[in-house]
C-alpha cells in the first residue's frame, strides 16, 4: 500500500473512531483498543520510523509524537460525559469540548509534522500511524478508568486491581 493509499485509510478510520465517539453507546472501548493496537503495530513494521541521516533528531521526534499522542488522549478523555443507567450500565457520548480537542489534536499533529519536515526529516505513515494508534488507545483507557470510578457502575465489577 502506497502513503497516499495508506493516509486515506487512516483518515477514514479516524473519522469512524470519531463519528462513534459522538453517539451516545455503551462506554466499552475496547473495539478502540484494537483498532489502536493494529495500527501501532503497522506503524511499527512499515519502517521509516529513523532518518538514517538524522538519527538521534528522529529517535527524539518520535519520542516527542509520542508524548504529544499521550498526552492529547487524556485532553480528550476528560472531555467524554460518561454516566450510568439505572441498570449500572456505563454510557458515553462526546462533547462540544471533545470536538475542540479533536480539532486541537489535528492542529498539534500538523505542526508537529511542519515542524519535523522543516528540520529535514522525512515524514512517514508509519510516525502517523503510531501517533494515531497511541492517542487512540490513551483516550480509551482513560474513559475506561473513568468508568470503573464511576459509583454503581456495572463495570466496576470487572476492573482488576494492579
Amino acid at each position: 500500500m502506497n502513503s497516499v493509499e495508506t493516509g486515506l485509510l487512516i483518515l477514514l478510520v479516524l473519522a469512524f473512531v470519531i463519528y462513534r465517539q459522538f453517539k451516545t453507546r455503551p462506554a466499552d472501548r475496547s473495539s478502540v483498543l484494537y483498532i489502536s493496537a493494529v495500527m501501532i503495530v503497522i506503524g511499527l513494521v512499515s519502517g521509516g520510523l529513523f532518518d538514517p541521516h538524522h538519527f538521534a533528531l528522529s529517535l527524539a521526534f518520535l519520542a516527542a509524537e509520542a508524548v504529544t499522542g499521550v498526552g492529547l488522549g487524556i485532553l480528550r478523555a476528560m472531555t467524554v460525559h460518561i454516566w450510568t443507567d439505572a441498570q449500572g450500565v456505563a454510557w458515553s457520548k462526546g462533547t462540544v469540548w471533545t470536538l475542540l480537542a479533536w480539532l486541537a489534536s489535528i492542529a498539534v499533529r500538523v505542526i508537529e509534522q511542519v515542524a519535523g519536515t522543516s528540520m529535514g526529516l522525512t515524514v512517514t505513515t508509519g510516525g502517523i500511524l503510531i501517533f494515531v494508534g497511541l492517542t487512540l488507545a490513551t483516550q480509551a483507557l482513560v474513559v475506561s478508568r473513568r468508568v470503573r470510578a464511576l459509583p454503581g457502575s456495572a463495570a466496576r465489577s470487572y476492573n482488576v486491581e494492579r
